[in-house]
């Protein structure tokens, strides 16, 4: 589940990480009020007024202002919450802005430079180890670095045996360049960061720009937190921080439906019964020409009910030219599964696609025959090879 920039500095803060401060608006009226809070709190008038969305690049695509008084503002505040905001991340639609936050300006003039780091800690799958990746060169273009110049790029590896060690933190800040004070402040941001992600069970923390302001401070200037949806139970309280509005419309629907459905940008439908079978399906597909449209595992219940929310929620998409429903028969018997499909199919009317059924495991011959007898426009198969050329056959028709 992803989180709003505020409420990722909300839970920082909470762990003793050091932030950007910021009042969160979703009118103009709000928006002038924390404005008025903000300068009155620091003793200046220069704000800075960000695009709340889940998407990165808000800079790039002018979801991220800065505001020298309150004229300006008002006029940028109002500019920003009225637009639909395209990034990098967002694709050609872009997102409306429905909340931002009013920030305090860091980059106020001191006895030092400022300076931008980058830092993220994230699940090593290959190593089944959470990392720290960091790095001098933050800002906008940190992609950019990574492409060009991964030297730039430093990674820490934590052990889950003993966790993020002492020694660990002070290579961190040292690697950044670090000295005096702000290695200090380095040290203590980095452990205090690592025991917020391990507590609240995120995917990913990335603080980029991670800053130094020009006394010598350390604090997240930007907070992209994503959590485990899995973990959610534990922390209700996180998991009330939920934006559907954020989200696919699809995917929410299939949520409350119980399915696990993820969108994807092709032309070929998917349902099936189980993760590792829905990514071999996918994997299928695209051999034989195709591109998935989704990612649908209907779980080991496929009655005609679920069956037919399933076709619905597929359908939704208008770039789906055929369904592929692959189903393995093992706690549920094929044929329930087959008599399931012709009933779904009869109770929605028309389907304007074709679909390809196979179903193999218990009673899958029996399966067969009912789909065929069905007089309906489904294709059948029990071998996955011949479903996949049927999919060859259909998409290229």
């Amino acid at each position: 589940m992803n989180l709003h920039e505020y409420q990722g500095k909300q839970i920082l803060k909470s762990f003793g990480v050091a932030i950007q401060e910021g009042i969160v608006a979703e009118t103009l009226e709000q928006a002038i009020h924390a404005y008025e809070e903000i300068k009155n709190k620091y003793k200046a008038s220069v704000v800075v007024i960000k695009a709340q969305i889940h998407a990165g690049g808000r800079g790039k695509g002018g979801g991220v202002k800065v505001a020298k008084n309150k004229d300006e503002l008002k006029e940028k505040a109002s500019a920003i919450l009225s637009m639909q905001l395209i990034t990098p991340q967002t694709g050609p639609k872009g997102k409306k802005v429905h909340k931002i936050l009013i920030a305090q300006d860091v980059y106020y003039p001191g006895p030092n430079p400022t300076k931008e780091f980058y830092m993220s800690i994230l699940l090593d799958r290959a190593k089944n180890k959470n990392v720290i990746m960091y790095s001098t060169e933050g800002g906008m273009d940190i992609e950019e670095v990574a492409e060009k110049t991964p030297h730039l790029i430093w990674k820490e590896t934590i052990d889950p045996k003993v966790g993020l060690q002492a020694f660990q933190a002070r290579k961190i800040a040292f690697n950044l360049g670090l000295s005096g004070n702000t290695f200090k402040e380095m040290v203590r941001f980095v452990t205090h960061l690592c025991k917020a992600y391990e507590s609240i069970d995120a995917n990913l923390f990335e603080i980029n720009p991670l800053l130094k302001t020009s006394d010598d401070k350390i604090m997240a200037v930007d907070a992209k937190v994503v959590l485990d949806d899995n973990a959610l139970f534990k922390h209700p309280d996180l998991a009330a921080m939920r934006d559907i509005s954020e989200e696919d419309p699809i995917e929410v629907e299939a949520k409350a439906a119980g399915l696990n459905y993820i969108k994807l940008d092709g032309d070929v439908g998917c349902m099936v019964n189980g993760a590792g079978l829905a990514m071999a399906t996918m994997d299928i597909i695209k051999l034989s020409g195709g591109e998935p449209a989704n990612f649908l595992d209907v779980g080991g219940t496929a009655n005609a009910e679920r069956v037919e929310k399933a076709f619905q929620i597929i359908l939704k998409d208008p770039r789906v030219k055929v369904i592929f429903v692959n189903i393995f028969g093992g706690i549920v018997r094929c044929d329930r599964v087959a008599q399931g499909i012709v009933d779904a199919y009869k109770n929605m009317g028309n389907i304007p696609v074709p679909i390809i059924v196979r179903l193999q495991g218990t009673n899958a011959q029996q399966a067969k025959e009912i789909i065929d007898q069905s007089g309906l426009k489904v294709f059948s198969s029990i071998e996955l090879q011949e479903a996949a050329n049927l999919v060859k056959k259909l998409i290229n028709h």
